[in-house]
């Protein structure tokens, strides 16, 4: 039931509007198995692509008997994402019966937790739109099990007037987060979204693909008006259901400032018992549309779940959860920043798939740890790995659908690489070859070269002759050279690497070919 409260205000009347936001995410645990069975988990990439209604057990179909139990490795990698995000561990966590019937879930109801969650009374600072810094505070991380999916469309494509169920999502371990409503813009909201994700992906807790439904974000927006006549005002709190992906967040959160003080200075309603509502995001029109007006917390009529003890997790199970976190990511962003000089795109790029991270950083150790003549700091190990990975191995990645750490090159071979372009042993242009001989073949980066003739020449005889033949076949080039020109040194260096079939230094022949022509 709601309670109708509504004021007259007119748009000349109103003097400032704020949005508030805060945020639920709803993160789809990898587990292997379903939260309280052991059949199989979608969110697990091994199960991703089952035909629908394959990943059903007795307990998911809610046969008379069956009885949950509970999966430990999804409780530690809710603890694990809680205390990331700077959240207390409840020693003692129970679980509830939130009621509602709905065919997506056959026996009716979600086994959640309501008043006891698993992780509460957290914060994250983000980068905000001002340029600063801003703390958004973690109401509560509780664990649930997930409902299954609806559909209007048959197999093929056709359309249908009912509704198809598909119960293979049901019971995947669900980690519902609620911020504190400490947003005031879609900017910082996108921003903590993808912070959330690349945390959660990080922690290795989930898949993370959005189209998949891994993650779904539920944006809580309303509005404070303040009048001319020193009034506030606050509009309706609408809940926008399951958006996946950031483009979706930024809109509908944007949509909703304009539509709901449209609203407002039409119908003049305000916040009160009973008036929230959930819209959906027409991903077509750009606009969120109304789907229903949303429960409170009563209306699930919540008690103890009768059949699951209640979560202990004592000091030294929390201990060794938090002994797993690896360095998360904002921090890693900075320090390679600091201190290998890395601009935010690219560490940013390294930081976005957690196994590339630990390949790079393996890239790293290598080359620090080789002894060699030619002596590297971290900040040139780092930055030259970065440059290495995010170019040349990058492209050849995507060309095969891959990431960087896919191709069957490894850190050790990339980290020779490095090595003996520092020394000079192989030319700029074998960096390519090398790398596509070396994802079929792990072998030393200096065998590689060697036995393909992609080492530089030494031979100064030889390089000598080289540059002679190509001032001579090239008299025009070299005498705009002498002039200035240097664009025309171009043709001459390219005339030397032809005739020395690709194994000379083309840096280096362009600074003889200077010396010699502008002595």
């Amino acid at each position: 039931m709601s309670s109708e409260m509504t004021t007259t205000i007119r748009q000349e009347d109103i003097a400032s509007v704020r949005l508030i936001i805060g945020l639920e995410i709803h993160v789809e645990l990898s587990t292997r198995s379903k939260m309280f069975t052991r059949a199989p988990n979608p969110a697990c990439p091994e199960f991703e692509d089952s035909p629908p209604n394959t990943l059903v057990d007795p307990l998911v179909d809610a046969l008379p008997g069956t009885l949950p139990v509970m999966n430990r490795r999804a409780v530690e990698m809710s603890a694990k994402v809680g205390l990331a995000l700077g959240c207390s561990i409840a020693e003692h966590a129970k679980w509830d019966r939130k009621n509602y019937a709905y065919p997506d879930l056959p026996k009716s109801y979600q086994i959640s937790q309501y008043d006891l969650p698993l992780c509460f009374d957290g914060a994250v600072d983000i980068p905000s739109a001002d340029g600063g810094q801003r703390r958004i505070g973690i109401t509560r991380a509780h664990l649930e099990e997930d409902t299954g999916k609806l559909g209007h469309e048959l197999p093929g494509g056709g359309s249908y007037a009912g509704s198809l169920v598909d119960l293979n999502r049901a019971g995947t371990p669900l980690l519902e987060i609620v911020t504190e409503p400490d947003f005031d813009c879609a900017e910082d909201v996108v921003t903590f979204a993808r912070e959330l994700r690349s945390l959660c992906r990080f922690l290795g807790v989930t898949e993370g693909v959005m189209q998949k439904g891994h993650m779904r974000f539920e944006p809580n927006i309303n509005l404070v008006i303040d009048t001319n006549e020193g009034r506030e005002y606050r509009t309706p709190v609408v809940e926008i259901k399951n958006l996946n992906s950031f483009r979706a967040v930024e809109g509908a959160i944007e949509h909703e400032r304009t539509r709901q003080l449209e609203e407002f200075l039409e119908t003049g309603r305000v916040m009160g018992r009973g008036m929230k509502r959930t819209r959906g995001w027409d991903d077509q029109k750009l606009v969120t549309v109304l789907q229903r007006e949303k429960e409170d917390a009563h209306d699930y009529r919540y008690f103890p779940e009768p059949d699951l003890l209640p979560v202990e997790m004592d000091e030294a199970w929390i201990e060794a959860v938090r002994r797993e976190i690896p360095e998360l990511p904002i921090a890693r962003r900075a320090r390679y920043r600091d201190d290998y000089g890395l601009p935010e795109k690219d560490a940013s790029s390294l930081v976005e798939d957690r196994d590339l991270c630990f390949w790079f950083e393996d890239v790293v150790t290598q080359q620090l740890e080789a002894t060699t003549e030619t002596s590297v700091d971290a900040r040139q190990a780092g930055h030259e790995a970065a440059k290495l990975i995010l170019n040349q191995l990058a492209k050849r990645a995507n060309e095969r659908g891959v990431l960087a750490h896919e191709t069957g090159v490894t850190a050790a071979q990339v980290a020779q690489l490095l090595q003996l372009r520092r020394e000079g042993t192989v030319p700029p242009q074998a960096v390519d070859r090398l790398l596509e001989l070396a994802e079929a073949q792990p072998l030393d980066m200096g065998e590689l070269a060697e036995s393909n003739g992609l080492v530089v020449v030494r031979d100064e005889g030889a390089m000598e002759g080289w540059i002679e033949a190509a001032i001579e076949s090239q008299a025009q080039a070299a005498e705009d050279v002498r002039q200035g020109k240097d664009a025309a040194v171009g043709r001459l260096v390219g005339a030397v690497m032809k005739a020395s079939g690709g194994q000379a230094d083309a840096k280096d022949v362009r600074a003889r070919l200077l010396e010699k022509l502008r002595p």
